[in-house]
């Protein structure tokens, strides 16, 4: 308990700096850039805490004096059950004081008209918590930790449950809290009181649930508009990304490795530039459409602008997605089943329609699901391509920004949205609940999987090669767009395009970045380095605490973090504006707000990732770290991290890659001062000004896969020393020829 007592001290010093040293509330110049130290004494926003009483916010008294409750029971007691009990009472009283007291207070005073009713006007109110109720906050959640690992919880491993703790709260305040501000602003008017009215009018507008139409129609209801598209663009992304996975498996095609790179290539593809690409194929100006106008007379017309087009961009979109899940599902049913259908005397058809395809069931079914919800919440290419048949996510993006500015409406809209993807998602796991799929078991087989029946593996041939050609000339598109001075009109090749956006000059003996595209090339490496490796952090622990130990509610603790997965990003964007644009928490038009909504939307794939590779690694490990003295920090510093290599990988590098390429979420939460070059490039695409669009789009795609690379290098590869029976003699003689030098 001595190791304990010190940790608990350093908390309670840092609860008492908080009080006593930092600002109590939000710095407007942001925290780190220390500015306020100076401008504390003038400022009395800026004072800390203890300050604040005499300003007139007394109401903080109540959270010093629980503070102060503590810390006498730290002295006046010893450790155990009883001091245990007190300390995890006096935490989460003053985590539920600090929650209260900041929702509803504002900056005017009261937040609720029942409060005024009850205690009279209150004045002064509060701005946004700071730093100093930040600490503050995160120390009473320690105490709860403290409280419980003294009482034996967890076997008294105070870091386990303050990480578990840690982990509820991030997850409360990122995802459900924006959520439910959401929902709550639905309800609302401009000046924040209750008005029904908004909510009553949109959710009974016929622009969105109208059915006077053929589905997927012109004048069809916006909604069941975006639920034909998801359907339609998941069913296809799922078939194509299945072809692609038995080819590359299945059968004998000559460039697999081709296959398996060009597959990668729309993942770190901003995903409006397909659009792009797409419009100048077969737009109304296209080389395609062109060339089929001066051959045939026939005038196309505007097809390529609305559903249909909107399909093709998110197909060739997420059919890579969809053949990253089912390349491992196809691989992962075990030959000897197919063996024993063979053996049985079923022909080959038979076996792969009755043995093989349902075996892959749960990879189609996350396939299926990830297209979905992809396409929902899909912002660029129907931004691009769209014309005047509109989805939710462009829908709720003009009831903010547009001409007439309407909170209640967007609020609805993404209420519809995300009702649509969270039905999708639990529909999904009650379609796989109580089904066991396992096929690889301690038995061996041959390890050759059956051959594809000969018409199935020309159909694959038939729909995988021309999607193939397909793909490449959308991508000689892109770079053919930038290398044009402008494209339908001028096609003389020229660099100027790449100039204008990323030049670079020599100034009175300093380099210049003079390019028009580099102040939010700049800020979106430093937001994407910086939330990639914290967005594996907080994956991975996650996945420790869920694989490792084992505690009440875990199995509503891993769906609540991955029910996140299932909010599009529309709708993480719009809930954060309505959450954080306000007290308690303002972050608004900061870094910070832009780094929470990438680490909390990307978080579940590192929490899957981190969950598989440690489902593979023994207990018995970090049971012998432990046995031997090691806590569990150290033992997941020493043991656990050095075997999850290829998990930290994969989360580094999908976190940094979403970071780069997100718009749908991204387009709301974006500054003058804090610009993501996705948002700066659909800038440019709504001025017409493709050449530089694309030429910045290339200039991130040569960007992500130099930054994977380094963070292959940085991170390494597990090594684990493996020996068998062929190995053996040569083994035997390394060791003879060492004994003999010894001698």
């Amino acid at each position: 308990m001595t190791r304990e007592n010190r940790r608990l001290d350093v908390m309670f010093g840092l609860g008492l700096a908080a009080i006593c040293l930092l600002p109590w509330y939000r710095v407007e110049g942001g925290f780190f850039s220390l500015q306020w130290i100076g401008e504390m004494a003038g400022e009395p926003d800026l004072n800390p805490g203890l300050l604040q009483l005499f300003l007139g916010r007394s109401w903080l008294l109540i959270a010093f004096i629980l503070f102060a409750a503590a810390i006498a029971t730290r002295v006046s007691m010893p450790a155990g059950k009883v001091r245990g009990a007190r300390l995890a009472l006096i935490g989460a009283v003053g985590v539920g004081f600090m929650i209260l007291q900041g929702l509803a207070i504002t900056l005017w005073g009261w937040a609720w008209s029942l409060n005024e009713t009850l205690f009279g006007p209150l004045d002064p109110g509060q701005p946004a918590f700071g730093a100093g109720a930040l600490i503050l906050s995160l120390g009473f959640l320690a105490l709860i930790a403290y409280g419980f690992a003294e009482r034996g919880a967890m076997k008294g491993d105070a870091f386990t449950l303050g990480s578990i703790i840690l982990l509820i709260a991030l997850v409360g305040v990122f995802v459900f809290y924006p959520i439910i501000s959401m929902f709550a602003g639905s309800f609302q008017d401009f000046d924040g009181s209750f008005n029904p009215d908004g909510f009553i009018r949109n959710i009974q507008d016929p622009a969105i649930w109208s059915l006077d139409c053929v589905i997927g129609g012109a004048r069809c209801g916006v909604a069941w508009r975006t639920l034909f598209l998801a359907v339609m663009t998941a069913s296809a992304s799922t078939l194509l990304g299945l072809a692609f996975a038995l080819v590359a498996t299945r059968t004998r095609f000559p460039a697999k490795k081709g296959l398996r790179l060009l597959t990668i290539l729309p993942i770190i593809t901003p995903p409006f530039v397909i659009g792009l690409a797409l419009t100048m194929m077969l737009g109304r100006s296209g080389l395609v459409t062109g060339w089929i106008e001066a051959l045939t007379g026939i005038e196309l017309g505007r097809w390529l602008y609305g559903l249909t087009g909107i399909w093709i961009a998110q197909v060739l979109s997420f059919t890579p997605i969809s053949f990253l899940v089912l390349i491992g599902v196809v691989e992962g049913v075990s030959p000897s089943m197919e063996e024993a259908s063979q053996t049985l005397r079923a022909g080959r058809w038979r076996t792969f329609r009755k043995v093989s395809l349902p075996l892959m069931a749960p990879g189609l079914a996350n396939a299926f699901l990830i297209g979905f919800i992809e396409s929902m919440a899909d912002f660029g290419n129907p931004l691009v391509l769209g014309g005047s048949h509109g989805v939710l996510s462009t829908e709720i993006f003009f009831a903010v920004v547009g001409a007439q500015t309407d909170p209640s409406r967007a609020a609805v809209l993404a209420i519809i949205l995300l009702t649509f993807t969270l039905s999708a998602f639990l529909l999904q796991r009650v379609w796989l609940a109580g089904r066991n799929f396992a096929t690889v078991t301690g038995k061996g087989d041959s390890g050759k999987h059956a051959a594809l029946p000969g018409p199935l593996a020309a159909l694959l041939y038939a729909i995988v090669v021309p999607w193939i050609i397909f793909t490449l000339a959308v991508y000689g598109m892109i770079i053919f767009g930038g290398f044009v001075t402008t494209w339908g009109l001028d096609h003389t090749l020229t660099l100027e395009h790449y100039a204008r956006g990323f030049s670079v000059e020599w100034r009175e003996g300093a380099l210049a970045w003079t390019g028009v595209a580099w102040d939010s090339f700049w800020t979106t490496m430093e937001i994407a380095l910086i939330a990639a490796p914290l967005t594996a952090a907080v994956g991975l622990l996650t996945a420790y605490l869920i694989v490792r130990q084992n505690f009440f509610g875990r199995n509503a603790f891993e769906f609540a973090l991955m029910m996140s997965f299932a909010i599009p990003g529309t709708v993480i964007g719009i809930s954060y504006i309505m959450a954080f644009n306000l007290p308690p928490i303002e972050m608004t038009g900061t870094a910070l707000i832009l780094i929470a909504c990438f680490v909390f939307r990307n978080m579940p794939v590192g929490v899957r990732g981190g969950v598989a590779a440690m489902s593979q690694l023994d207990k018995s490990l970090d049971e012998a770290s432990i046995t031997l003295g090691a806590g569990s920090p150290r033992t997941i510093r020493r043991v656990i991290l050095p075997l999850l290599r290829p998990a930290i990988m994969a989360a580094l590098v999908y976190s940094f890659v979403r970071a780069i390429t997100s718009i749908s979420a991204v387009i709301f939460l974006v500054s003058a001062k804090y610009n993501m070059a996705t948002a700066y490039i659909v800038g440019l695409v709504e001025n017409g000004e493709y050449g530089i669009a694309i030429a910045y789009s290339s200039v991130l795609i040569l960007v992500m896969i130099t930054v994977i690379g380094g963070f292959q290098l940085l991170v390494g590869e597990r090594r684990l020393r493996r020996e068998n029976a062929v190995s053996r003699p040569a083994a035997e003689k390394r060791a003879q020829s060492s004994l003999e030098a010894k001698a």
